[in-house]
């Protein structure tokens, strides 16, 4: 191996703890870490190191874990087609046996009933765009259909024994949230049935008689709210920012405290409410990063997991009494390139009409006329936050400056900032970008004639959108996963997620002339800058026909292009044999067509 390879593989070998989950009764947990390879479930041993749990045959998505702590399922896909399997286990990780299998199918768990007797879980196995909800008897393994629609759900937790929390999504973001009992199918909806609105986290504590749901509910962003449970249309709001929303909650296991992540713009803050008392305070002694799977140990402290821009991610705790954090997994962390990462700066710019738009920048050195590559997020509801990208990482050490913005139609600013590229509003995107062109050569020393764009699914989308609307702009691009037709992507995709992606992009009824009008499929003369493209065989989401009708298109006009095609990958890359090719191939393409001089040997 080369030794520029060496120093990318440990870019990208980088190791993280995430999705911690605490087992019931105890003061223990359980993570997923790639440490072995690919996804699978650790734990800590009485000193404090890690060790892996449990051995599956491919990556595992999702744990969760019994009432009583005795028993464990696990969601397993098959190169990366993202169809969940659950798997049964041990609370030693022993007598590992199938639960719910069908290859085919999509399969979303729900947890278990409080009782242990029951796992929720939905499927497609009607349908292949519509999913029904069943409960498993986990000792008869019977299986009993307890909610049908003919649409995308999934269920969310149980509000006891006999009853589900189920949401069925009716668009891109919004959802209708309903308590289903599981015996006769009675079923009660949570919040208004008549506006439109996201309702995520259903909790409800135990013996208590109202719940809690976050939701943006006649607000314009996601806040806390409470509901009776004998009278669950009626919502009390209970903490609201008005310019963030929060991401997430946790109900502490005497129900006094609720935890909840705030996201300032990509940037998250632990709170703690006080049920009893209504008082709220955020904590201060945290890294600046993001925050997610949040549970709690005790009454007295929290568990989460932890990404910053300078570690990859690891498993926290907060302790309320002292007001303290502490890290409790080590994983996250490189003894060859961690002195080499960079915090990025939160800058915002004016687009076109005004509209302040943020991005993150990771810049060193003070020299002119730099190169630049934009970075641009998936979804398209995404979000680029603080947290660690190797890619991002790795341009910056090759001494590219790397920008990461979040366009109109990104996550975390509200509804209305959200909506602004729906339908036929997508070039208004689009748009964002070439103003961000701009932003860095006025603001950022950035040569006009080497910036670079690349992106991943829908991000790789808005590539070949900014390369065939914005030609003159470019030097280069690297479309990773991306449509390059939102009629075909939609004609092709997946049923179960059409109507969802429809209501953002517009139907293929309504708005099929305006797809043929912007696709970059349809606009290849207009390219002018080199193209280099990435696609995974086995993409359940965006088909490879996205890619490979647009390079065969491109090759004909005799186009600077190539096609790299990973045969055991999805819409995600897992293996890291195929990272290594991905940003090895991404790196050399950007240093030939940005024109940029070797970097600096910074690597001591």
């Amino acid at each position: 191996m080369k030794e520029e390879e060496k120093i990318l593989l440990d870019f990208l070998k980088v190791d993280s703890a995430y999705d911690a989950s605490v087992i019931p009764g105890t003061e223990d947990f359980t993570f997923i870490t790639k440490k072995s390879g690919l996804p699978q479930v650790w734990k800590l041993d009485e000193k404090g190191d890690s060790f892996q749990f449990i051995e599956v045959h491919d990556r595992v998505m999702s744990v969760f874990h019994s009432p009583d702590g005795e028993k464990m399922v696990l969601g397993v896909d098959s190169k990366g087609n993202e169809k969940q399997q659950l798997y049964l286990t041990g609370r030693k990780g022993e007598n590992l046996e199938v639960l719910v299998e069908s290859h085919e199918h999509f399969h979303y768990c729900g947890g278990w009933s409080r009782d242990g007797r029951y796992v929720s879980y939905s499927s497609n196995r009607r349908h292949p765009g519509y999913f029904d909800v069943f409960v498993l008897d986990v000792e008869t393994k019977e299986t009993q259909q307890v909610f049908t629609t003919d649409a995308n759900c999934v269920p969310l937790g149980w509000l006891n024994e006999e009853k589900l929390f189920i949401s069925v999504k009716e668009t891109n973001i919004d959802s209708s949230l309903y308590i289903v009992n599981i015996h006769d199918g009675e079923k009660v909806r949570i919040g208004n049935s008549g506006t439109a609105a996201r309702y995520e986290s259903p909790i409800v504590g135990k013996g208590v008689r109202h719940g809690y749901v976050l939701s943006d509910y006649q607000e314009d962003t996601v806040h806390i709210c409470k509901f009776p449970i004998d009278n669950p249309e009626q919502l009390e709001k209970l903490i609201h920012w008005e310019k963030w929303d929060i991401d997430e909650i946790a109900l502490s296991p005497g129900g006094e405290s609720l935890s909840f992540c705030l996201n300032e713009g990509g940037i998250s803050k632990l709170g703690i409410y006080q049920t009893e008392t209504g008082n709220c305070v955020l904590a201060e002694d945290l890294p600046e990063g993001v925050i997610s799977s949040m549970s709690w140990l005790s009454d007295e402290s929290i568990l989460f997991t932890l990404k910053t821009p300078v570690n990859p991610g690891d498993i926290w705790v907060y302790h309320l009494p002292a007001q303290k954090a502490e890290r409790l997994t080590f994983i996250g962390k490189s003894d060859t390139v961690g002195h080499l990462w960079k915090r990025p700066e939160l800058h915002t710019y004016s687009s076109f009409d005004g509209l302040e738009v943020p991005y993150f920048i990771y810049s060193s050195g003070e020299e002119k006329d730099k190169p630049a590559v934009i970075y641009v997020h998936g979804g398209p509801e995404g979000q680029t936050k603080a947290e660690y990208n190797p890619v991002l990482q790795y341009l910056l050490y090759k001494g590219f400056v790397v920008v990461a913005p979040n366009i109109r139609g990104s996550n975390g600013y509200g509804r209305k900032y959200l909506k602004l590229d729906d339908a036929d509003k997508r070039l208004d995107a689009v748009a964002d970008l070439a103003s961000l062109a701009k932003e860095l050569v006025s603001a950022h020393d950035v040569h006009p004639d080497k910036i670079g764009i690349m992106g991943r699914s829908y991000g790789g989308f808005m590539v070949l959108a900014a390369l065939t609307h914005y030609p003159e702009v470019w030097a280069a691009g690297v479309d990773i996963v991306g449509m390059s037709n939102l009629k075909t992507f939609l004609m092709n995709t997946g049923e179960w997620r059409r109507y969802l992606r429809e209501s953002e992009y517009g139907s293929l009824e309504k708005y099929s002339d305006y797809f043929d009008e912007i696709a970059p499929m349809n606009l290849t003369h207009r390219i002018e800058a080199p193209l280099l493209v990435f696609h995974g065989r086995n993409d359940t989401r965006v088909p490879v026909s996205e890619a490979e009708q647009l390079v065969r298109d491109l090759q004909e006009r005799d186009r600077e292009v190539q096609l790299i095609i990973f045969e055991d990958e999805g819409h995600q890359t897992e293996r890291i044999e195929n990272h290594i090719t991905m940003h090895t191939e991404t790196v050399a393409f950007f240093s030939r067509y940005l024109e940029k001089a070797n970097p600096k040997e910074c690597l001591q």
